[in-house]
Protein backbone atom coordinates (compact mmCIF):
# COMPACT_ATOMS: atom_id res chain seq x y z
CA UNK A 1 0.00 0.00 0.00
CA UNK A 2 1.50 3.14 -0.88
CA UNK A 3 2.28 5.69 1.85
CA UNK A 4 2.73 9.57 1.61
CA UNK A 5 2.14 9.34 -2.31
CA UNK A 6 -0.90 8.87 -4.38
CA UNK A 7 -0.96 5.67 -7.46
CA UNK A 8 -1.56 7.16 -11.13
CA UNK A 9 -2.68 5.14 -13.61
CA UNK A 10 -3.05 6.52 -17.22
CA UNK A 11 -4.25 4.05 -19.83
CA UNK A 12 -2.97 5.81 -23.47
CA UNK A 13 -5.66 3.46 -25.72
CA UNK A 14 -7.80 0.92 -26.09
CA UNK A 15 -7.04 -0.35 -29.27
CA UNK A 16 -3.90 -0.64 -31.30
CA UNK A 17 -2.24 2.46 -32.38
CA UNK A 18 -2.28 4.33 -35.66
CA UNK A 19 1.54 5.97 -36.69
CA UNK A 20 -0.69 8.62 -38.11
CA UNK A 21 -2.25 9.34 -34.88
CA UNK A 22 0.93 9.93 -33.15
CA UNK A 23 0.40 6.17 -31.55
CA UNK A 24 -3.17 7.07 -30.26
CA UNK A 25 -5.85 4.71 -30.29
CA UNK A 26 -7.70 4.33 -33.34
CA UNK A 27 -10.86 6.59 -34.51
CA UNK A 28 -13.62 5.32 -32.29
CA UNK A 29 -12.21 4.44 -29.18
CA UNK A 30 -12.15 5.85 -25.42
CA UNK A 31 -9.60 5.41 -22.72
CA UNK A 32 -11.23 5.57 -19.48
CA UNK A 33 -10.13 6.09 -15.93
CA UNK A 34 -12.27 4.95 -13.16
CA UNK A 35 -13.23 8.71 -12.22
CA UNK A 36 -14.77 10.80 -14.86
CA UNK A 37 -12.76 13.86 -14.34
CA UNK A 38 -11.09 14.84 -17.13
CA UNK A 39 -12.16 13.74 -20.69
CA UNK A 40 -9.37 14.76 -23.70
CA UNK A 41 -11.60 14.53 -27.37
CA UNK A 42 -9.33 14.29 -30.42
CA UNK A 43 -9.94 14.38 -34.01
CA UNK A 44 -10.25 11.11 -36.29
CA UNK A 45 -6.58 10.36 -37.16
CA UNK A 46 -5.69 10.94 -40.50
CA UNK A 47 -3.56 12.57 -42.98
CA UNK A 48 -4.29 15.96 -42.09
CA UNK A 49 -5.73 15.30 -38.62
CA UNK A 50 -2.57 14.21 -36.79
CA UNK A 51 -3.54 13.47 -33.15
CA UNK A 52 -0.40 13.69 -31.15
CA UNK A 53 -1.34 16.16 -28.89
CA UNK A 54 -3.99 14.80 -27.39
CA UNK A 55 -1.37 12.08 -25.88
CA UNK A 56 0.60 14.70 -25.16
CA UNK A 57 -1.82 16.64 -23.23
CA UNK A 58 -3.00 13.53 -21.28
CA UNK A 59 0.70 12.83 -20.34
CA UNK A 60 2.00 16.30 -19.65
CA UNK A 61 -1.61 17.15 -17.28
CA UNK A 62 0.07 13.38 -15.38
CA UNK A 63 3.57 14.56 -15.51
CA UNK A 64 2.54 18.40 -13.29
CA UNK A 65 0.96 16.48 -10.78
CA UNK A 66 -2.66 16.71 -11.60
CA UNK A 67 -4.33 14.83 -9.44
CA UNK A 68 -7.64 13.71 -11.70
CA UNK A 69 -8.85 11.07 -13.69
CA UNK A 70 -7.87 11.54 -17.30
CA UNK A 71 -10.08 9.91 -19.57
CA UNK A 72 -8.86 10.29 -24.14
CA UNK A 73 -11.45 9.85 -26.95
CA UNK A 74 -10.82 9.58 -30.36
CA UNK A 75 -13.88 10.45 -32.22
CA UNK A 76 -15.53 8.48 -34.81
CA UNK A 77 -16.23 11.04 -37.34
CA UNK A 78 -13.74 13.53 -36.12
CA UNK A 79 -12.88 14.86 -39.54
CA UNK A 80 -14.64 17.43 -41.66
CA UNK A 81 -17.46 19.59 -40.70
CA UNK A 82 -20.78 19.02 -39.23
CA UNK A 83 -23.83 18.57 -42.10
CA UNK A 84 -25.21 22.16 -40.66
CA UNK A 85 -22.56 23.87 -41.00
CA UNK A 86 -21.92 25.97 -43.94
CA UNK A 87 -20.72 24.99 -47.10
CA UNK A 88 -16.55 26.08 -46.17
CA UNK A 89 -13.70 26.24 -48.97
CA UNK A 90 -11.15 23.30 -47.53
CA UNK A 91 -13.59 21.00 -46.44
CA UNK A 92 -12.71 17.43 -46.45
CA UNK A 93 -14.24 15.68 -48.72
CA UNK A 94 -16.16 12.75 -48.02
CA UNK A 95 -16.11 13.23 -44.93
CA UNK A 96 -18.64 14.75 -42.18
CA UNK A 97 -18.35 15.47 -38.43
CA UNK A 98 -20.39 13.83 -36.33
CA UNK A 99 -20.44 12.55 -32.80
CA UNK A 100 -22.52 8.82 -31.67
CA UNK A 101 -24.84 8.59 -29.00
CA UNK A 102 -22.38 7.01 -26.81
CA UNK A 103 -19.32 9.78 -27.71
CA UNK A 104 -21.91 11.96 -26.17
CA UNK A 105 -23.15 9.98 -23.06
CA UNK A 106 -18.85 9.71 -22.54
CA UNK A 107 -17.73 13.44 -23.00
CA UNK A 108 -21.03 14.53 -20.61
CA UNK A 109 -19.67 11.96 -17.61
CA UNK A 110 -16.62 14.05 -17.21
CA UNK A 111 -16.30 17.47 -15.47
CA UNK A 112 -14.33 19.17 -18.40
CA UNK A 113 -13.84 18.50 -21.62
CA UNK A 114 -10.50 19.00 -23.30
CA UNK A 115 -11.71 19.50 -27.49
CA UNK A 116 -8.43 19.78 -30.18
CA UNK A 117 -8.79 20.30 -33.05
CA UNK A 118 -6.92 21.37 -36.22
CA UNK A 119 -5.87 24.13 -38.37
CA UNK A 120 -9.18 25.82 -40.46
CA UNK A 121 -10.78 28.45 -38.16
CA UNK A 122 -14.35 28.11 -39.32
CA UNK A 123 -14.03 23.79 -38.87
CA UNK A 124 -13.18 24.57 -34.98
CA UNK A 125 -15.43 26.90 -34.20
CA UNK A 126 -18.58 24.38 -35.82
CA UNK A 127 -17.10 21.30 -34.48
CA UNK A 128 -16.77 23.20 -31.15
CA UNK A 129 -20.26 24.59 -31.32
CA UNK A 130 -21.80 20.92 -32.28
CA UNK A 131 -19.83 18.94 -29.38
CA UNK A 132 -21.48 21.95 -27.15
CA UNK A 133 -24.66 21.88 -28.53
CA UNK A 134 -25.06 17.54 -27.57
CA UNK A 135 -23.10 17.35 -24.62
CA UNK A 136 -23.63 19.72 -21.50
CA UNK A 137 -19.89 20.37 -20.58
CA UNK A 138 -17.23 23.08 -19.55
CA UNK A 139 -14.46 22.69 -22.37
CA UNK A 140 -10.99 24.45 -22.62
CA UNK A 141 -10.43 24.65 -26.53
CA UNK A 142 -7.09 23.66 -28.34
CA UNK A 143 -6.35 24.39 -31.84
CA UNK A 144 -3.68 25.25 -33.90
CA UNK A 145 -5.66 28.02 -35.65
CA UNK A 146 -6.13 31.22 -33.60
CA UNK A 147 -9.48 31.40 -32.67
CA UNK A 148 -11.65 33.71 -30.07
CA UNK A 149 -14.54 34.18 -27.89
CA UNK A 150 -16.15 36.43 -30.63
CA UNK A 151 -15.66 33.81 -32.96
CA UNK A 152 -17.54 31.15 -31.26
CA UNK A 153 -20.45 33.60 -29.67
CA UNK A 154 -21.29 34.46 -32.85
CA UNK A 155 -22.26 30.44 -33.93
CA UNK A 156 -23.99 30.49 -30.88
CA UNK A 157 -21.83 28.59 -28.57
CA UNK A 158 -21.93 30.27 -24.90
CA UNK A 159 -18.50 31.23 -23.20
CA UNK A 160 -17.29 32.25 -19.89
CA UNK A 161 -16.19 35.70 -21.59
CA UNK A 162 -18.92 36.65 -24.15
CA UNK A 163 -22.35 35.08 -24.52
CA UNK A 164 -24.25 35.32 -26.97
CA UNK A 165 -27.64 37.12 -27.10
CA UNK A 166 -30.59 34.78 -25.66
CA UNK A 167 -32.18 34.20 -28.48
CA UNK A 168 -29.44 32.75 -30.52
CA UNK A 169 -27.76 30.65 -27.83
CA UNK A 170 -27.15 27.27 -29.67
CA UNK A 171 -25.39 25.60 -27.08
CA UNK A 172 -25.70 23.36 -23.90
CA UNK A 173 -22.23 23.48 -22.90
CA UNK A 174 -19.71 25.98 -22.42
CA UNK A 175 -16.74 26.80 -23.50
CA UNK A 176 -14.17 27.88 -20.07
CA UNK A 177 -10.75 28.52 -21.89
CA UNK A 178 -9.16 28.37 -25.16
CA UNK A 179 -5.40 27.88 -26.25
CA UNK A 180 -4.38 28.29 -29.83
CA UNK A 181 -1.21 27.93 -31.22
CA UNK A 182 -1.08 24.21 -30.23
CA UNK A 183 0.65 22.36 -33.77
CA UNK A 184 -1.34 19.30 -34.69
CA UNK A 185 1.25 16.40 -35.32
CA UNK A 186 3.90 18.76 -33.04
CA UNK A 187 4.34 18.15 -28.87
CA UNK A 188 2.87 21.49 -27.54
CA UNK A 189 5.25 23.99 -26.21
CA UNK A 190 5.67 24.33 -22.35
CA UNK A 191 3.87 27.33 -22.42
CA UNK A 192 1.04 26.10 -24.21
CA UNK A 193 0.90 22.98 -21.91
CA UNK A 194 0.99 25.44 -18.63
CA UNK A 195 -2.18 27.55 -20.17
CA UNK A 196 -3.77 23.75 -20.79
CA UNK A 197 -3.08 22.64 -17.21
CA UNK A 198 -3.97 26.01 -15.60
CA UNK A 199 -7.00 26.37 -17.03
CA UNK A 200 -8.11 22.56 -16.33
CA UNK A 201 -7.60 23.00 -12.52
CA UNK A 202 -9.28 26.58 -12.35
CA UNK A 203 -12.34 25.18 -13.79
CA UNK A 204 -12.04 21.71 -11.53
CA UNK A 205 -11.67 23.43 -8.84
CA UNK A 206 -14.51 26.03 -9.19
CA UNK A 207 -16.60 23.14 -10.07
CA UNK A 208 -15.40 21.56 -7.19
CA UNK A 209 -16.49 24.37 -4.73
CA UNK A 210 -19.89 25.01 -6.41
CA UNK A 211 -20.64 20.68 -5.54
Amino acid sequence: MPIGRVTQVVDCREAMGMGKGGGIAQRGTISECRYPDVIVVGMSPGHRHVTKPVCDITSGLRQQGVEYSISTLVLYAGSGVPPDAPKIAGGVLGASFGLTDKEIVQIEKHKVAILHHGNVRSHVVHKVRFILQACDVKAVVVSQAPIDYEDLAKEGVKTSVVMPPADRIRTKGTVMAIVSGVTRGQTPTREKMAEVISSVMRIVKKKETLE
